[in-house]
């Protein structure tokens, strides 16, 4: 049995996805933990490739409940309509293949074919659309908009610059990259902190593609994120002593790469239970208080500082999917039923 979360890991849904086909009666899980969680079984899983294969074929959720619970469909036919449409999806990539042996021929050769715009198109609808809406890319600048993604393309090119140039992410030009990033990355996702947090899980998840696509190698990543956090530490310093700042830094190293996980988490869950009363709710705010109170210790002092600091410089949270509104309901979900 698969927990909710361990499930849309697996197929690369978020849980509130999961959630929301659930109250539509798309999905119900097969049985729920002592603790309240859903758990899903082989059948259950069998199903929900049924439903994301039929998604890939165009059909709305409605046409798809309805289809399922109809007589004629069953695995067999779903796999059947499933592998049509692999199949042409492979003839259409033979045919771009083609074409694109065709411009590098003509690359090769010193010419110059205008392919920028719609190549570019192209790769990133791949990977973005496992993790927005199309209504949701509209509303997105960094992804509907040419020019922001041709100045991200030259921030790319100038911290891929830094990197190899061996410039310290301690460096005042890498920290002063760093707040540019930031700021470009606010602007970007259009002040959206639920679309910055999905971004930075598909960073994170899909370094690969990053790389192919925008040239985001995971090693210019971690550089980034290495001057971000020289960034945000000479802000913290105005507000925090010495010791607390070491504390942040050892939490940095050791775990920082677990918080862009567990904002995702909580963004999902605000969605899905948004009074903040269910035991996913709950589970994520003890996660959430257990990271923070071994980030910044539990000196009432010092957690009232790093509190100060964040509501008082934008920078500290530019970027990272956390706002008032998440911090509020992690406040609610804390509070004893």
């Amino acid at each position: 049995m698969l927990k909710v979360g361990e499930l849309a890991a697996l197929a690369r849904l978020t849980v509130r996805t999961l959630h929301h086909y659930d109250s539509i009666g798309l999905l119900r899980p097969s049985a729920r933990s002592d603790a309240g969680y859903r758990l899903y079984d082989r059948d259950d899983v069998a199903r929900l490739h049924q439903i994301q294969a039929l998604r890939v074929l165009g059909m709305s959720l409605a046409d798809i409940g309805l289809y399922l619970d109809s007589p004629e469909a069953s695995p067999l036919a779903v796999v059947d309509r499933q592998l049509a449409a692999v199949e042409r999806r492979l003839r259409e990539a033979t045919h771009m293949r083609g074409q694109l042996l065709r411009l590098r021929e003509a690359l090769a050769s010193g010419a110059s074919p205008d392919l920028s715009d719609w190549l570019s198109t192209l790769e990133v609808m791949t990977v973005y659309e496992h993790y927005f809406t199309k209504d949701e890319l509209e509303q997105l600048p960094l992804y509907s908009d040419p020019a922001v993604r041709a100045d991200w393309q030259a921030l790319v090119e100038q911290g891929t610059g830094l990197m190899r140039s061996q410039v310290a992410p301690s460096s005042e030009a890498a920290k002063s990259f760093a707040g540019r990033w930031l700021e470009a990355f606010r602007r970007d996702t259009g002040g959206n902190e639920d679309f910055a947090s999905r971004i930075n899980l598909m960073a994170a998840r899909e370094q690969q593609a990053m790389q192919e696509q925008f040239g985001m190698s995971p090693e210019l990543m971690a550089y980034v994120l290495a001057a971000v956090a020289e960034l945000r530490r000479d802000v913290y310093a105005r507000y925090l002593p010495h010791e607390v700042l070491e504390r942040m830094a050892r939490h940095g190293r050791e775990h920082g790469h677990e918080w862009t996980g567990l904002i995702g988490a909580v963004r999902e869950q605000m969605g899905a239970d948004p009074a903040a009363t269910g035991p996913e709710a709950r589970a994520l705010a003890r996660r959430w208080m257990a990271m923070f109170q071994d980030m910044v210790g539990t000196d009432p002092a010092a957690v009232e500082a790093f509190r100060l600091a964040s509501a008082s410089e934008p920078v500290l949270r530019m970027g990272s999917g956390i706002g008032d509104d998440m911090l509020d309901y992690l406040r609610r979900a804390m509070t004893p039923a």
